[in-house]
């Protein structure tokens, strides 16, 4: 017996497109945020640029956005850490710290991308 709910998750999972791009994507947008915090200092552009590369994965790939919160969040303190191994800049404790609060902004950035991705796509839905 096929179900409706059965139909649509053969539907999703035809037409998924492999998110190794994505990925990528967020390993960039991690990376450059971690260097805006090593170079600039200032954490609210640091918070601003984790939110809208969150936001921006999670509008493009909805389904599960808890990923792109971890996918760049993680890269914010491995390049402070990088900068700290081989550009020999040495962190505050406080920056350190801060760097793990690129995750919190995060959350609400791929969880709204996610939440618009929804709302457009039921404007635009064709009957």
């Amino acid at each position: 017996m096929t179900t409706a709910w059965d139909t649509k998750r053969a539907a999703a999972t035809s037409r998924s497109k492999p998110d190794a791009l994505y990925y990528l994507l967020a390993a960039v947008a991690g990376a450059g945020t971690g260097w805006a915090d090593v170079k600039i200092d200032d954490l609210l552009l640091t918070a601003l640029i984790g939110l809208a590369s969150s936001m921006l994965l999670g509008l493009l790939r909805p389904r599960r956005p808890w990923r792109w919160v971890v996918a760049i969040g993680i890269f914010v303190p491995l390049t402070e850490l990088g900068a700290y191994i081989l550009m020999a800049v040495r962190p505050s404790r406080a920056q350190i710290y801060g760097s793990f609060l690129v995750f919190l902004p995060g959350i609400a950035g791929a969880y709204g991308g996610s939440l618009m991705r929804g709302v457009l796509d039921n404007l635009v839905q064709k009957k």
